[in-house]
């Protein structure tokens, strides 16, 4: 077992890049955005003062802290600080409802909890109706019992001046065997749960990072994912420590597109969503484009994805569709990539399935994405090679990880960097730690040379009234590939056909030809205009000639708004809650699939 915890990846920062940029604090201003640098040995300072004045408030080892918080640079301090005093950092989505985040709070048995602003606070009282007996940091501003980060660093930084040895104890009190991190699971398949992850599997996790991402202080990235999730936990809090990498906060996903010109990173961690939101916009700016702008992009695109298809079967590119490919870079592919600064080499995908032809479109255009794969009960544990990525994998398994597909192809893992448990549900850990192994709950399968692919989720799988098996995920990710398409919600358990629910994607329908009079009017007329129901046959049309009959969509519903986390339809990391989906559009549901009594 490894002798470090957290904490000490943080001594090693700063005994290896000591003064160098660590993280970048935006400061709005009426002229623009400047940022406040905070060096490695200012950051360790800021964690420890942060750590003592926890102490200094009576939070103990063993101790659960929650943060409700969206990510920016005082949850780092706060996080950090939490584990470098023994206790447990228990971060959670600020996208929940207030009550909810208070039966949360209450379930794990919260001693204190960092808060964003007042704002949140108050509504956090409110909800708990003074049943809430914890104390509250509060990030920004200031309320009644409620202590500053200022003046919570204040107090840490006097008791460290008073006792030297205070901080060494401390940190020796701490263990690699300690719980560090309590995650929120978002709970896609039913009610959310809380893993308990050690300082001995964090570190191990991240000392698997830099053969897979060699990052270093030349790199540079932005943040901007919820700080609840693991991906942002360990891609882009933790791994930067262990790399030395110096990151920016996002002042807000509204705000992003003009960082990522601004900033120029050369590291970038997002979800499938923001990537096909900003394939999204691309074809919907083509659409309005001339017939020549139009026909230049489609060819070069066309041309791309057959290098890119060469490339993917280690096969030479041709000296003719190398020229031909350096012309449609210069006037076409550089433009796009310079929508993400134009020095992006490392861009990743985590979270969720990354869609094969979205992966494609990135790779044809000379930015492949590197799609990876981990859970909130085994860590980030896969990676595409960066010399050799493959469209639709997840990629190889870490040094140190095993994959094992068992016989009803459910993926399973060993690794040090395994969970060690929910938090009081033995049961339910049980279920999924099994002879060292994690139980996934994806389907996948491996190729030849050791890829492996998720096909799906075995909670997911529909089975048709004719036994055909159906994993629907792969086929909603392809039809969000139509621009027109927002959210896909396919459903046909134990029915004859496939049908499906589809959320509008407003943008590209109002660019639609003959969309002149709908622009600026609420959806729910938008999604009756005649040319968005055209539009919608066709895309349905083209994807079903990809499927299998048994897979094809035979029916469809259009809703008029899109599904959302408030309404128990999402989770906060915009995965479906399809139990929840069914329930709220049950008569949808029985209208798609009137007169089939099997259907219950």
């Amino acid at each position: 077992m490894s002798s470090r915890t957290v904490y000490r990846l943080l001594e090693e920062a700063v005994s290896a890049y000591g003064a160098a940029p660590a993280l970048y604090e935006p400061i709005p201003g009426p002229e623009g955005t400047t940022y406040q640098t905070y060096n490695w040995t200012e950051y360790k300072q800021a964690v420890e003062e942060v750590a003592v004045g926890l102490r200094a408030r009576g939070i103990s080892k063993g101790d659960v802290v929650a943060i409700i918080s969206e990510t920016r640079l005082e949850f780092y301090l706060a996080d950090l600080g939490i584990m470098t005093c023994g206790g447990l950092a228990a971060a959670m989505y600020t996208s929940y409802p207030p009550r909810e985040q208070v039966r949360t709070l209450k379930a794990c048995d919260a001693r204190a909890v960092f808060v964003e602003n007042p704002e949140l606070l108050r509504k956090l009282r409110t909800a708990a109706e003074g049943s809430l007996d914890v104390q509250f940091f509060l990030f920004q501003g200031e309320a009644e019992d409620a202590i500053t980060m200022e003046r919570l660093r204040q107090a840490g930084a006097s008791a460290l001046s008073e006792d030297a040895e205070l901080l060494p104890r401390m940190c020796g009190e701490v263990a690699p065997s300690d719980y560090a991190i309590l995650y929120m699971t978002s709970g896609a398949t039913g009610e959310p749960k809380m893993a308990l992850v050690t300082h001995h599997s964090i570190v191990a996790n991240l000392d698997m990072g830099p053969n897979a991402v060699p990052l270093s202080p030349d790199h540079v990235s932005i943040t901007f994912l919820p700080s609840a999730h693991i991906t942002q936990r360990i891609a882009m809090e933790l791994l930067p420590i262990r790399c030395g990498m110096p990151v920016y906060f996002s002042e807000g996903l509204s705000k992003l597109p003009h960082e990522l010109k601004r900033i120029q990173p050369t590291f970038f961690v997002a979800p499938p969503r923001v990537w096909e939101r900003i394939y999204s916009s691309i074809c919907t700016e083509i659409r309005k484009r001339g017939p020549f702008t139009r026909k230049l992009f489609y060819g070069a695109l066309g041309l791309g994805l057959e290098a890119s298809k060469l490339r993917q079967q280690r096969k030479p590119i041709p000296a003719w569709m190398g020229t031909a490919l350096r012309a449609a870079d210069r006037l076409v592919f550089q433009k796009i990539r310079e929508r993400f600064g134009g020095r992006l080499e490392l861009p990743i995908s985590g979270s969720a399935p990354l869609p094969k032809d979205l992966a494609d479109f990135y790779s044809a255009i000379g930015m492949p994405i590197f799609e990876g794969y981990g859970l909130t009960e085994g860590g980030i544990v896969c990676l595409n090679p960066l010399d050799h990525v493959k469209s639709g994998s997840i990629g190889v398994p870490f040094t140190g990880v095993e994959f094992k597909i068992a016989e009803d192809g459910e993926l399973l893992i060993r690794s040090a960097s395994l969970f060690s448990g929910y938090y009081k549900d033995p049961g339910s850990t049980a279920s999924v730690l099994r002879d060292g192994w994690l139980h996934t709950g994806d389907v996948a399968e491996r190729d030849s040379e050791g890829y492996y692919y998720i096909t799906g989720r075995k909670k997911d799988l529909l089975v048709a009234s004719n036994g055909k098996k159906i994993f629907p995920a792969r086929i909603e990710n392809m039809f969000k590939m139509e621009p027109i398409f927002n959210q896909v919600y396919l459903l046909g358990d134990r029915m004859p056909y496939v049908a499906a629910i589809f959320t509008l994607n407003a943008t590209a329908a109002e660019a639609l030809k003959g969309m002149e009079n709908y622009r600026g009017k609420p959806v729910e007329e938008v999604v009756q205009a005649p040319v968005v129901t055209e539009e919608i046959k066709k895309a349905v049309a083209r994807v079903n000639r990809q499927l299998a009959p048994f897979e094809q969509v035979r029916r469809y519903h259009l809703l008029n708004r899109e599904f959302t986390i408030a309404d128990g339809e999402l989770t906060p990391t915009m995965k479906l809650r399809r139990a929840k989906i069914l329930e709220n559009h049950r008569n949808i549901v029985q209208a798609l699939f009137a007169g089939k009594e099997e259907w219950a």
